[in-house]
Parts: structure tokens; C-alpha cells; sequence
């Protein structure tokens, strides 16, 4: 590898664009040459050894900067972050340059080998671990402290020198996609595999998903149509419904499991190795030695976070619980003044009022988990957690723990409080429909609108200009670093995951919950699709093996299901008239039967195998040869010796 490093030319006749650097305005010309500098210097000398051309706009600043790659640099940065390609018997390994002849569809004139995605991906990897070497501070900008083994890209983001880093659109691989995507409506599957070369892993997964999820959904939605017409007052019937879905919640999470493997076994990412994980940007502290990297960081007390947490973040979070209980309260009341108005009226208003009160409730619902969700991301960066994983991980627990509260504490109290199912089955229905409504409107047509108008102000004002540079390439540059910057797929899993609660723990007493979520679905396929192709700027791929703590969410949602389910069904007339004697025989079986279902499911979870045995196979194999290969490197130093 070094080796390969010392012969490796910065210069390329064919520059090509691949990421975007935004400066401020105004930066210091010093800091410019510096950081320029550092981007293309040799890696011997801590540079990224990466191509850099400044943009020049028509007003003649230069603020924007266009990085590229020459292709034997982007081979070696392959190697660098692991990437797993195909070989040409068919398996998947982690590329190395030294054996590049041996993957599929290698050639050295073939720069169509990785895809836009990886090279982008592989340039974000290089800027973001140019680090600081002798430096005390960034030039020019005497504030901004430095100290060795600390991130540039990262000092510089948090000086708000560097406004923006970005991945460039290719517009024809766009126009491709896009068509392929959403641009016709039609029966069949996503271009997953198209999805995952231009944009990564991670969104790839999470419409792969998206696209299981709503599958699955179709065998609740068939039968919930006839049991919603034919059973619709008849309560004792939603027992044979509530042990399907019992059934149904268990088995789709563990089949997804089997999908999830194949998928990112065919894109490499499952073989991918876990990188060392550096400090997040936000992390700060006294600066200390790392007893693992023996390198200097930032160093906070442990001690102090904890205290943060349950002092601070817990309480807080609390509160807001209780602030929520206190608005279904509210909605409660409400709720009896409809229902008081309706009897005294009995008019045809009337009766659309008794809905008023849930679709109120159902937006208060989304507004709160809005507003949580802003307060729950401060208080979580407010903790300072050294790595990302551990800033997700709380972050992801205190808006789940809020949102299950905030959209489910209703439904549980008039399920087993006031045990009135029709009033149930009004306000599932209703904060269903409305959540639907209100997130496709919130995520994607008011997006799109804006960006929709923003674009053809940009073209106008282009077009009546006169550029010594690429016109079409400035006007893609302005435009794209105007977008909106795609946050990630939380709340898209937090959508889902929601969705999967109110189809899982209820349906049974609004069957139409799994038709209403599969029609939503199926335009939030789209309407995201359009929201990746023309609201957001392009974000940088990220590999993954899987959905992560999603996963994780899902099942224990699951659990609750079960539990929920099964009361419902000891609740039911049918199931009461078995015990007219004693109800404390009715509550053990009930119990007897919830444990039981759960010892089923996790049996279920244990039997069904998380990978295909074909792919276990491979991944063995893999083991093997790996180990067979160490031996022998062990063989080749002691004969040496």
C-alpha cells in the first residue's frame, strides 16, 4: 500500500466533479491556500491527495470549490474503506488493489468500476480524516484551535468557515432513475440495485423496506375488507382476527431479517468490516490522550454525562410525558362534549363534529412530536456523547419513548379504561388518516413546491447571465446548494414505525387500518422518491449492513402487541361468556395464553435463521479462506526467521 501511494499523480487531464466545498464568504485567502493545499498534498506529507478546481460564479467570487479524484486514487481509497465488490467465480471480498484483476467487470480503462455513490463516498472518507498535524490553529482564523490527530473538515464546520460539503448530481443517472423510479406509476418492484448505486446503502435499505413493509401489509388488508364488511358491529368476531395479526407481527420482522441479509450480501455491505469510530463534531471536552488510539482528543468525564442524563434529560423527558397525558385529557373532554352535543341535536353537523375532536388531537399529536422531536435532538447533543452511534442510540430512545406515548396513550386508555370500542375504532381511524395526511403533506408536497419555485427563479437569473464558466454546471451548483439537506432516515423509520403500531396493536377493531397504511404506502414510495430525486440535495452514501436499531423497535413493538392483543380478545363478549363465574379465571388464562404466544414467537425468532443457509455457506467459506490465508502469511515470516 505505501507503495502504491508514492507513484499515485494528483493530475488528471479529465476532471470530473464528484463533490461540492462551500467556503464563507469572505474567507481569508490564507485559509483558503491552506486548506486547498491540505486536500491535495501526498498522503505521506497528511494530505488527501484528492483533485481541487475552484468554481468561479458569475459575480467573480470564489467560494466554491469542485473535488474530484484521479481513478487510480479512487481504487486505492477503495481499499482504504473496505469496500466489498464481486469477484469473477461469483463471490464477494473486500477490494484490494493488489488482486484488482480478479474482480468482475475490472479493467484499468474502466472507471465505471465503482460507482458515483462509492467515489463520493471514498472523498468524504479522505476529507473528513485530514487531520491537524503540527498546527495550533487554522490560518488566519486564530480562534479556531487546533491540536494533532484533530479533524480539519470537522474544526472547520464548527468555525463556520466551511459552510457545506456536498455530492454532485449526475444528471443523466438522475434522469435514468427517476424514470425507472417514480416517473411512470406502475405494478412491480423498486430498482433497488439502481437505488443503491447512486445513492448508497442506507436509502437503498430503507425503501427496500419501505417496499417489504407495505407487501406484507397486503395479507392483513385482503382479509381486513370482508371482516370490516361483513363484521363490522360484531365485535366477537375479531378474535380470529386479533390471533392472525398475533402471527402476522412475527413473522414479517423475522422473514425481514432473511431479505435484509440477502440484499446487503449482493451489495457487500455484510461483509463489510466496522471501522474504528471516531469522536462525533459536536463532541468537546479537555483535550486528553485516547488510551485505545494513544492520540489526542477531546476528553469528557463519563461521570458528568450520566449526571446530564438523569438530572437533566430524564426529568425533562418525564415532564413532556406528562404534558402529553395532560392534552389527551383534554381530548378526552372534548370528546364527551361532541358526543353531548350530537344527543342534544341529532343532525347531520352534529355527527361530523363527533370526528372534530380526534382530527384536533391528531394534529396536536403531530405538532408535539415536532416540537419533542427539536428539543430531544438539543438535549441529546447537550449530553455530549463522544461517539455517533451512542448520540443516535439516545436520541432514537427519546423519541420513540415519547411518540409511542404520544400517539398510543389514547387508544389504550379507551381500550382498557373506558373499554369503548367503537369510540376505538373512531379515533384510530382518525389519527391514522390524519397522520397520513399531514406527513405526506409536511415531508413531500410542501418540499416540493418550494423547491419547485426556488429552481425556476435560479434559472431565470441564470440564464440572463453571462459566464466565462460552464453555465450548466454553475446553474447546477447554485441550485443543488440551495437544496434542502436530506437529514437521514429517521423520520421515515419513525413513520413506519408508527404505522406498524397502529396496524399491530388495534387493527382488529378497524380492519381497514392495514388498506389505509398500504395506500399510504404506496404513495410515500413515490412521494419519497420524488423527495430524493428533486427536493434534497444529494446525500453521501453511507454502508450498512442493516436497519440498525429500527430492527430492534419493530420487535419490541411486536411484544406489545401481542400483550395488547390478547387482552383484546379476553375482553371480547365471546371469550367472557366462557367464564361466567369467576373473571379471575378469565384474567390467568389470558395471561397463560399471552405467555405462551410469546414464548411461541421467540421460538419462532430462534427457528427461522436470520441469514439464508446459502448465504451462511459463503460467509463460511469466506471464514475459512481468510483464516487459511493468515496461516500462511504466519508460515512465510517464521521461514523467514
Amino acid at each position: 500500500m505505501v507503495e502504491s501511494w508514492s507513484f499515485l499523480d494528483t493530475a488528471e487531464s479529465n476532471f470530473r466533479p464528484l463533490v461540492v466545498i462551500e467556503l464563507a464568504k469572505g474567507t481569508k485567502e490564507e485559509t483558503i491556500e491552506w486548506f486547498t493545499k491540505r486536500i491535495v498534498d501526498k498522503k505521506a506529507d497528511g494530505g488527501a491527495q484528492l483533485l481541487i478546481q475552484p468554481l468561479v460564479m458569475e459575480n467573480g467570487v470564489e467560494n466554491i470549490y469542485l473535488v474530484g479524484a484521479s481513478h487510480l486514487r479512487l481504487l486505492l481509497g477503495a481499499e482504504t474503506v473496505g469496500l466489498v465488490k464481486e469477484c469473477s467465480d461469483n463471490s464477494m471480498r473486500t477490494f484490494t488493489y493488489s488482486s484488482r484483476k480478479t474482480f468482475k467487470h475490472f479493467a484499468d480503462d474502466n472507471h465505471n468500476f465503482l460507482t458515483m455513490a462509492e467515489c463520493q463516498y471514498i472523498i468524504k472518507h479522505e476529507l473528513e480524516n485530514l487531520r491537524a498535524k503540527s498546527e495550533k490553529m487554522i490560518p488566519g482564523y486564530p480562534q479556531a484551535k487546533l491540536y494533532p490527530g484533530k479533524s480539519i473538515v470537522r474544526r472547520l464546520l464548527t468555525s463556520g468557515i466551511l459552510v457545506q460539503i456536498f455530492p454532485l448530481h449526475d444528471r443523466e443517472e438522475l434522469k435514468k432513475l427517476s424514470h425507472s423510479w417514480y416517473g411512470r406509476v406502475k405494478v412491480g418492484y423498486q430498482p433497488l440495485d439502481d437505488i443503491r448505486c447512486y445513492f448508497g446503502e442506507t436509502i437503498a435499505l430503507y425503501f427496500g423496506f419501505l417496499e417489504y413493509f407495505t407487501f406484507a401489509l397486503i395479507p392483513m388488508a385482503v382479509i381486513g375488507i370482508p371482516y370490516y364488511v361483513f363484521a363490522w358491529e360484531d365485535y366477537d368476531k375479531y378474535v380470529m382476527f386479533a390471533t392472525f395479526n398475533l402471527l402476522w407481527s412475527t413473522v414479517i420482522l423475522e422473514v425481514w431479517k432473511r431479505m435484509c441479509a440477502i440484499l446487503t450480501y449482493r451489495w457487500g455491505t455484510l461483509l463489510m468490516k466496522r471501522q474504528f469510530e471516531e469522536p462525533r463534531p459536536g463532541f468537546h471536552g479537555v483535550l486528553g490522550i485516547n488510551p485505545v488510539t494513544g492520540r489526542e482528543e477531546p476528553v469528557y468525564s463519563s461521570i458528568k454525562r450520566q449526571l446530564r442524563i438523569y438530572l437533566v434529560s430524564l426529568p425533562f423527558v418525564c415532564l413532556c410525558l406528562y404534558f402529553s397525558l395532560y392534552v389527551m385529557m383534554i381530548y378526552f373532554d372534548l370528546e364527551q362534549w361532541a358526543l353531548d352535543y350530537h344527543k342534544e341535536n341529532e343532525s347531520n353537523f352534529s355527527s361530523l363534529m363527533l370526528y372534530v375532536p380526534s382530527i384536533i388531537y391528531a394534529i396536536v399529536i403531530e405538532i408535539m412530536n415536532r416540537i419533542y422531536r427539536y428539543a430531544a435532538e438539543f438535549l441529546t447533543s447537550w449530553e455530549n456523547h463522544r461517539l455517533e452511534s451512542s448520540y443516535q442510540n439516545h436520541l432514537i430512545l427519546k423519541v420513540l419513548v415519547f411518540n409511542f406515548l404520544n400517539c398510543f396513550a389514547s387508544l389504550f386508555y379507551i381500550a382498557f379504561v373506558l373499554f369503548d370500542m367503537k369510540l376505538l375504532r373512531q379515533s384510530l381511524a382518525t389519527l391514522l388518516i390524519t397522520s397520513q395526511i399531514l406527513n405526506q403533506f409536511a415531508e413531500s408536497l410542501l418540499p416540493y413546491w418550494l423547491q419547485k419555485r426556488y429552481n425556476r427563479k435560479m434559472k431565470k437569473r441564470m440564464c440572463s447571465k453571462k459566464t466565462d464558466t460552464d453555465l450548466s454546471l454553475a446553474e447546477q451548483v447554485n441550485m443543488e446548494k440551495e437544496m434542502g439537506t436530506y437529514l437521514g432516515t429517521f423520520d421515515d423509520y419513525l413513520e413506519l414505525f408508527l404505522q406498524f403500531g397502529y396496524v399491530s396493536l388495534f387493527s382488529c377493531v378497524y380492519p381497514l387500518a392495514a388498506v389505509f397504511a398500504v395506500l399510504n404506502n404506496i404513495t410515500e414510495i413515490y412521494s419519497d422518491a420524488l423527495k430524493m430525486c428533486r427536493v434534497y440535495k444529494r446525500p453521501f452514501a453511507e454502508p450498512t449492513a442493516s436497519i440498525g436499531v429500527w430492527q430492534l423497535a419493530f420487535e419490541t413493538m411486536s411484544v406489545i402487541s401481542v400483550v395488547t392483543n390478547c387482552i383484546l380478545i379476553g375482553m371480547s363478549p365471546e371469550v367472557d361468556a366462557l367464564f361466567p363465574d369467576s373473571k379471575m379465571d378469565l384474567v390467568l388464562t389470558v395471561a397463560l395464553v399471552e405467555h405462551l404466544l410469546l414464548a411461541l414467537k421467540f421460538i419462532m425468532a430462534f427457528v427461522i435463521p436470520d441469514k439464508p443457509r446459502d448465504i451462511q455457506m459463503k460467509l463460511a467459506k469466506l471464514e475459512f479462506e481468510s483464516l487459511e490465508a493468515l496461516k500462511q502469511q504466519v508460515r512465510a515470516f517464521q521461514m523467514q526467521l
